[in-house]
């Protein structure tokens, strides 16, 4: 019997990538790691006040939409502070601007690892997806001062949070994995994107509740998947009223979104070592 332990076989044929794609994800899960790692790292690297960026944004992007918003005459009947509805509400978009804006540029900054070996470029987008994750959370502890500050307590449905955090990364992820596949053929979209995130802020409730979108349109505002999602959090959050159809067609939007991200990357990962 040998005193060496049997070497694993590793079997490379035609097809057999593409055969055993997701189950290379697990076999892979240490470079989603390093990635996810080395992001984290590099993302306030020779900055002067470093991660305090992540607390400084949307303090910053509150106030100016609280002052705008109030100032023209904007309403909210909820029983908590207008600046924490909107600090409730930047909460999933920082996140969501963040990881599309990371995750749509992601392949094209990695070009020289995907061009020399092979391993599942899905890994590439969302690594930094989940890097957006730090922000976030950096974000969420600001909001626990701010309810302290104004002495406001949510109620049970707090617990229910982590279904709306997962339903922002999984649109997150379908956003990015489509974005980054436009970006490796046309260059034009790491331009188009922070044009996206921009007039986004504006078509979602960030800085007003959705209950002031007159009745007949809510519905239709509500294609809008961050819609529900904010929506979401501050019912969460805040007790606020929450608008079931919307939701519902919100979700639906974030369904379409993963599919389509996940489909076409897939269509086209094959190609992304010669384009990009």
């Amino acid at each position: 019997m040998s005193q060496y332990p049997e070497a694993q076989e590793l079997l490379i044929a035609p097809g057999r990538a593409e055969k055993n794609y997701w189950k290379d994800l697990l076999r892979y899960r240490e470079l989603f790691y390093i990635l996810s790692w080395r992001d984290i790292k590099v993302r306030y690297k020779q900055t002067v006040v470093g991660a305090a960026w992540s607390v400084i944004r949307p303090v910053l992007t509150t106030l100016i939409l609280t002052v705008v918003f109030v100032l023209a005459g904007a309403q909210y009947k909820g029983r908590a502070p207008y600046a924490l509805m909107v600090f409730a509400g930047m909460l999933p978009w920082q996140f969501f601007s963040n990881a599309l804006s990371d995750g749509g540029n992601a392949l094209v900054g990695n070009a020289n690892l995907i061009s020399k070996v092979y391993f599942p470029r899905i890994i590439i987008p969302a690594s930094s997806v989940i890097t957006s994750l730090i922000d976030f959370a950096i974000s969420f502890v600001l909001l626990a001062v701010m309810m302290i500050i104004f002495r406001f307590v949510p109620d049970i449905k707090i617990f229910l949070l982590p279904i709306f955090i997962l339903l922002v990364i999984l649109l997150a992820l379908g956003t990015s994995l489509y974005i980054a596949s436009l970006n490796v053929k046309f260059r034009d979209f790491k331009f188009i994107v922070p044009f996206i995130v921009q007039f986004g802020l504006y078509l979602s409730p960030v800085g007003i509740s959705s209950s002031r979108i007159p009745e007949k349109w809510r519905l239709l505002y509500s294609l809008n998947p961050m819609v529900g999602i904010i929506d979401g959090f501050r019912w969460c959050l805040l007790g606020d009223a929450m608008y079931w159809p919307g939701f519902m067609a919100s979700l639906a939007g974030v369904a379409f979104f993963l599919w389509l991200g996940i489909w076409y990357f897939r269509k086209t990962e094959k190609s992304f070592a010669d384009n990009i």
